[in-house]
């Protein structure tokens, strides 16, 4: 449980470094960053166990260290990317 917390807090600053790199403008403010940061969070750390280990687990890497900073970032940024392409469609 404290894990997915670390991700969750992992992920709000993932947000806010991922909106500033990503190019371009993105709707939403402050709270739809948080969310696609916490989303891409999880999804990074998702996909680099199952990379990494062939199982879906999110502990397998540390969320404050290096890699998970990483891991989280290119998550979130995949996320605004992904908002991106849905609510250009729905417009």
């Amino acid at each position: 449980m404290g894990n997915i917390i670390a991700w969750i807090i992992l992920g709000l600053l993932a947000g806010a470094i991922a909106k500033a790199i990503y190019p371009g403008t993105q709707g939403g403010g402050i709270l739809a960053t948080m969310v696609l940061g916490i989303v891409g969070a999880f999804v990074g750390g998702a996909l680099f166990s199952v990379l990494s280990g062939g199982g879906l687990v999110l502990s397998s890497t540390a969320p404050f260290s290096i890699g998970g900073v990483v891991v989280a970032v290119l998550g979130a940024i995949i996320a605004i990317f992904l908002w991106g392409l849905i609510t250009r469609r729905a417009a």
